[in-house]
């Protein structure tokens, strides 16, 4: 359902943000964040001259490979469109991401390495989307796969069934642990009421 209808209003400027999880061959994973900021109108820009309308004010990339234990392993910035000449040369300050792990207190991290000054504004609010892109790309298939192992062992009676845990479990509402996608998707981690 998309959102209600709006009041009248001019279309002045659009931010957009893609970001894909690839499983390398090596088997790392790597995160590609690209943000764009686009205006409706030119205007004039002393480090650039006339910047045209539909033409990115802002054009950044940024790229970490993280392994199976969703730490960073390396860390690329690039900047093709900037207000400012000098904001291209902060892009390799983003390999002090390397070594972060990708789960609770990532924010703060990132502000302490690349935040401020020793960083880009825009890149590092990238680094958001980019963490949970890895999550939604690397999760399920190692989630499938742990699955699809231990089936197969206890199909040949080499392991035990035992309860699936699974951190999505009250991580929002929709994944609540006594809510209906819990109880169907990950019935071992329900505990809402027992059916009568």
């Amino acid at each position: 359902m998309p959102l209600s209808e709006p009041a009248p209003r001019e279309h002045i400027h659009t931010r957009k943000i893609t970001c894909t999880g690839y499983r390398r061959a090596d088997g790392l994973w790597d995160i590609e964040g690209h943000i764009t900021d686009v205006k409706t109108y030119g205007f004039a820009n002393y480090d650039r001259g006339e910047i045209p309308a539909g033409v990115p004010i802002h054009q950044m990339w940024l790229r970490i490979t993280v392994g199976n234990d969703m730490v960073i392993t390396d860390a690329e910035a690039v900047t093709d469109h900037a207000p400012f000449a000098a904001c291209g040369e902060i892009a390799p300050n983003y390999k002090k991401l390397v070594g972060l792990k990708i789960g609770t207190g990532l924010k703060r991290q990132i502000r302490e390495r690349v935040g401020g000054i020793h960083g880009c504004t825009h890149l590092t609010e990238l680094m958001g989307p980019v963490a949970t892109t890895a999550f939604q790309t690397i999760f399920p298939i190692r989630a499938r796969e742990a699955a699809e192992k231990q089936q197969r062992q206890e199909q040949e009676g080499m392991a035990t069934p035992r309860k699936r845990e699974n951190p999505l479990v009250n991580s929002c509402h929709g994944w609540r642990s006594d809510g209906a996608a819990v109880k169907r998707i990950a019935p071992d981690n329900y505990t809402g009421p027992d059916p009568d």
